[in-house]
């Protein structure tokens, strides 16, 4: 593995950590808190791609598994990933593969509503996928239910994406990170 791809990943799992300062909203609707995390979890995949995206979110993750208390209002451990925020934090690395994987595909069109459709699919639609499906089955409640009561999370999630977008396309503007991994690669292979 590259240097330059571990700086990165690192780098994206502490902005993800530094995220979790911000103190959780807990709601009567949800044993799940609204966190500010989901915001880096689209920024990773947006602007590292879906491989160092994906792996900083597995070194998140992974650095969460081991009690670094990373997650919003300092929680971390094993416990936390069995727990009903659980199938959500999972679900993380799996998200910013697919949002970079997305990204990368439309690279050469990549527009605003792009962005957003694209930070919609990965970071809501499949975070949501897996994070109602665990809960459901943690707390042993019906699919129908754990998805309603997800619903509150549907205006703070909306607000991440749009900031996500913005942020993604202007950093991809202005330090294309993807675009500059994808030139390297193809010089690689036209040297070999």
């Amino acid at each position: 593995m590259k240097l330059r791809t571990m700086v990165y990943a690192s780098l994206f799992a502490a902005i993800i950590g530094a995220l979790g300062l911000l103190p959780p909203i807990v709601t009567p609707f949800t044993p799940v808190p609204i966190t500010a995390q989901t915001l880096g979890v689209m920024l990773a995949g947006s602007i590292l791609g879906a491989k160092r995206g994906g792996l900083s979110l597995l070194v998140f993750v992974l650095l969460v598994t081991f009690g670094a208390p990373l997650l919003s209002g300092g929680r971390g451990g094993l416990g936390v990933l069995f727990g009903p925020s659980g199938g959500y934090i999972l679900a993380w690395p799996f998200a910013a593969v697919t949002i970079g994987f997305l990204i990368e595909c439309f690279w050469k069109k990549l527009n605003i509503g792009l962005y957003i459709a694209i930070n919609v699919i990965g970071g809501v639609l499949l975070v949501y996928a897996f994070g109602v499906t665990y809960l459901s089955m943690i707390t042993e409640t019906p699919w129908t239910k754990a998805a309603w009561a997800a619903l509150v999370f549907i205006p703070g999630d909306l607000v991440k994406v749009v900031v996500a977008s913005l942020l993604a396309r202007q950093i991809n503007r202005v330090y294309p990170l993807i675009e500059m991994e994808k030139s390297r690669n193809n010089r690689k292979s036209k040297a070999a």
